[in-house]
């Protein structure tokens, strides 16, 4: 290829002026037929979005459908899952109890033992106290008799 040509202005103006009564004629005769073909066109396309969208719709109210049937299930599975819990914690809440009635028991047996070992050891007590008591009055006792038999011999 050559070098490319540069237009004037004025030539662009001429060339435009010459072209300028073909396309409107050209353009006059095209036109309603393409605007025509292009509106049924576009009516056809907004028929068929318009169908797609209402079977989107269907579809998506069918899903929401589902998914509110499963959000149920997982409600009642909760339900379920509160209720095993409540029931396990009066289950052990009965099985407290009964080990704190053990316990009371066992506490009351204990302070009768308890009772019975402080008197045990009450008795004792006296029964050691008379003891050191005669033991200090025979030494006492046996202490004088040697001293006077001492004295005496």
């Amino acid at each position: 290829m050559g070098e490319p040509v540069t237009l004037k202005e004025e030539d662009v103006v001429r060339i435009g002026d010459y072209v300028k009564p073909w396309l409107r004629e050209l353009v006059g005769r095209t036109a309603p037929r393409a605007e025509t073909e292009i509106g049924a066109a576009l009516l056809e396309r907004m028929v068929r979005v318009e169908e797609e969208l209402r079977a989107q719709r269907g579809l998506m109210d069918e899903r929401f459908g589902f998914m509110e049937r499963r959000f149920q299930a997982i409600d009642k599975r909760f339900e379920a899952v509160d209720q095993r819990f409540e029931d396990l914690i009066r289950e052990l809440d009965k099985r407290f109890e009964a080990v704190d009635k053990r316990f009371e028991t066992v506490d009351k047996r204990f302070g009768d033992l308890i009772g019975q070992l402080d008197k045990r050891f009450e008795t004792m007590d006296k029964r050691f106290n008379a003891l050191t008591w005669m033991i200090g009055v025979g030494f006492v006792v046996i202490t004088s008799l040697t001293t006077v038999f001492a004295l005496l011999a």
